[in-house]
């Protein structure tokens, strides 16, 4: 039923937003026939689901204050830019695919969750570790936008920030994030080609930014 939705919700083309289309078309597919109060909340629980792979929607910003704090990798993460590419794209089915895809990459490069972290302060410094390698200096955050613009001694980059069921996720255009852990390999005497697939994945889908989602 998933993949029958995400293929109706691609069909829509460019028009109306992903509010419109999960209305239209979730109902019936996602809901089997049910009618009443259920079916209402179903629907509804499924195009928020979806909704939450998007970044700078409403219930998925995250404060300045929210994101003080330590936070450790727990798996890839990924978002659309807009309601319309996620829908293009074929929905939540395409996000969980992408996460999958990034999976054996991650491993490949040692990122885990005791080797990969980011502490934002309330001074507007951060301390950070990709795949154990140090990477510290100062970051501003546009709480508007959810832009977080990190820079360092080695190198400076622009991620943005997605509020999830069980922390945060730090997400990165495809060639941003390639550059940031090519950086990182190579200080570890470690091999680009592996990460060539980064490159691949987020270059595949418009406005799709991949990166960590992370807990504390």
């Amino acid at each position: 039923m998933v993949a029958t939705a995400a293929l109706m919700m691609t069909s829509c083309g460019t028009n109306g937003s992903l509010n419109q289309v999960g209305t239209a078309v979730l109902t019936d597919v996602l809901t089997g026939g049910q009618t009443g109060a259920t079916a209402t909340t179903n629907t509804g629980n499924a195009v928020n689901t979806v909704l939450q792979s998007v970044l700078g929607m409403t219930g998925t910003k995250v404060s300045k204050q929210n994101l003080i704090g330590t936070w450790k990798y727990s798996q890839p993460g990924c978002a659309f830019t807009s309601e319309k590419l996620l829908a293009q794209a074929g929905g939540e089915i395409v996000a969980s695919n992408v996460k999958s895809k990034l999976q054996p990459t991650f491993n490949k490069v040692g990122i885990n969750s005791s080797n990969t972290q980011v502490t934002f302060k309330q001074d507007g410094t951060f301390s950070a570790k990709i795949a154990g390698k140090a990477w510290n200096g100062t970051y501003k955050y546009d709480e508007k936008t959810s832009k977080i613009t990190m820079s360092g001694l080695l190198l400076n980059v622009n991620c943005y920030a997605k509020l999830n069921v069980n922390g945060i996720g730090l997400l990165f255009e495809g060639k941003k994030l390639l550059t940031m852990m090519q950086t990182m390999s190579a200080l570890a005497g470690g091999q680009n080609a592996t990460l060539k697939t980064i490159g691949d994945v987020a270059s595949s889908y418009d406005g799709l930014r991949v990166g960590f989602d992370m807990t504390k």
